[in-house]
């Protein structure tokens, strides 16, 4: 079974990437610091203990990413699980760390070891040769006892005073190489025998003891590293929670605009298969059929698209004209129709048949209420990043605002305050001051997405 089928693929993860550079990141931060102690404790060949430190970094990058799909299995359990899971997973792959330290620093230490037996030898044969020439009376023997204190034996039948014991010189301090076990270099050094103490204590601690000690130390990195990569893993879950919520929105608003728009098909069925009607009672079949055809494009153009999308102004004109053909056929003499939109808004986008209830109630309210001739003008201008669009007509606009029941302006608004927010698209309408009435639509311009 391979890692993507282990586990839960609905669940955010962190990226290989994202654990790639993080762990490369950490260990380089730590490779850093340890060989800046070095240059400055200057703990001995800086070459050759570079290269080790190089060898156990690049160990502690693979081993880390090694921890990653184990860590991964708990991407989708709580907090606390995972927490707790870090923590044990992070136990065997700190001690691996600790073992590749001990082999890649173990012949440094042998060295130093053999380094410090051989010094502390020369000084030991030193010291007996000057006591052996102040007691010039009787030969002795110089030895060390377990605590370090130098005993002098007499050989000769003479009597000599008995020398009080010499007290050890203190011993120089010797600083370890970073990321060697300290206890190897802490005892005090006298001497052949004391080396010999040495050795058999570091081999008497174990292995184990040498390995936890140095284990910590990894421990406290690998740890660091798996807080971050859970850190990474809640904001990816965040992240995620946040994409799902946007689009529950998204669904939530394009259904609203699906309703909205399907609210306005069936109302302007109604109001052409009324005309029709009105044309077939009065004998006027040639301009019937032709309403029929212009029927026919209108729902062809209308019902191309999404319901949901918005198209560009160019195609909702196009509509309107069409719409305002099939009424021109009822009204021959009495609709006019003037359209203003510069050619440089043709391409922006608009909610599908967003005009269209505005044209309706002109023609309701304004041209089918007179027996003059009645203009409906469509216009679009820009101002100040805005869309601005207007339908007015130079009808008896008094009769609208008293007759009108509203639904296309309520449609209208809706629809806006879905698509755009209701503090950015806003509707005005009203009756106009030297007659007639207009409603006017701002939005946010939008280009070349539509």
């Amino acid at each position: 079974m391979t890692l993507a089928n282990s586990v839960d693929p609905g669940v955010p993860r962190v990226s290989a990437r994202a654990v790639v550079l993080s762990a490369v990141a950490l260990w380089l931060c730590y490779f850093v610091l340890i060989t800046v102690r070095g240059l400055v404790v200057e703990l001995g060949d800086f070459s050759d203990l570079l290269w080790r430190r190089a060898a156990v970094t690049a160990a502690g990058i693979v081993v880390t990413i090694a921890c990653w799909p184990v860590l991964s299995r708990f991407d989708s359990r709580p907090l606390a699980v995972r927490v707790a899971a870090a923590l044990v997973i992070m136990l065997p792959a700190s001690l691996a760390l600790a073992a590749i330290n001990q082999w890649a620093f173990a012949s440094v230490e042998q060295r130093m070891i053999e380094r410090i037996a051989h010094e502390q030898s020369d000084e030991e044969a030193a010291k007996n040769r000057a006591v052996s020439s102040e007691e010039g009376r009787a030969a002795v023997k110089i030895r060390h006892d377990m605590a370090g204190n130098v005993l002098v034996d007499v050989l000769d039948e003479g009597f000599v005073p008995p020398v009080p014991p010499v007290p050890p010189a203190p011993p120089e301090p010797v600083t370890a190489p970073d990321d060697m076990p300290p206890d190897v270099l802490t005892e005090e050094i006298r001497g052949p025998d004391s080396i010999t103490v040495i050795r058999k204590s570091v081999e008497g601690e174990g292995l184990w003891r040498q390995l936890t000690d140095v284990a910590l130390g990894r421990y406290f990195l690998l740890i660091a590293w798996a807080t971050l990569y859970l850190a990474l893993g809640n904001g990816e879950q965040l992240r995620a929670a946040e994409y799902r919520e946007g689009q529950y929105a998204r669904a939530a608003k394009a259904s609203e605009l699906r309703s909205l728009r399907y609210q306005v098909n069936p109302h302007f069925l109604f109001n052409t298969l009324n005309s029709l009607s009105a044309l077939v009672m009065v004998g006027r079949a040639e301009q019937a059929e032709r309403m029929i055809q212009s029927i026919s494009r209108f729902y062809r153009h209308s019902l191309a698209g999404d319901p949901t999308s918005d198209m560009p102004l160019e195609d909702e004109i196009a509509l309107q004209r069409h719409y305002l053909d099939i009424e021109a056929v009822r009204f021959p003499e009495r609709l006019k129709c003037e359209f203003d939109v510069p050619d440089d808004l043709m391409s922006a986008c608009v909610p599908g048949m967003i005009l269209q209830p505005l044209v309706e109630n002109s023609i309701k309210y304004a041209v089918s209420t007179t027996i003059r001739p009645v203009t409906i003008r469509i216009a679009a201008r820009e101002a100040g990043g805005f869309l601005i669009l207007s339908v007015a007509d130079d009808g008896p606009g008094e009769g609208f605002v008293s007759s009108g029941t509203g639904i296309g302006l309520a449609n209208v608004r809706s629809r806006l305050a879905a698509r755009f927010g209701e503090d950015v698209a806003k509707v005005e309408s009203g009756a106009l001051p030297a007659g007639g009435y207009a409603t006017v639509l701002t939005m946010p311009i939008v280009r070349n997405e539509c």
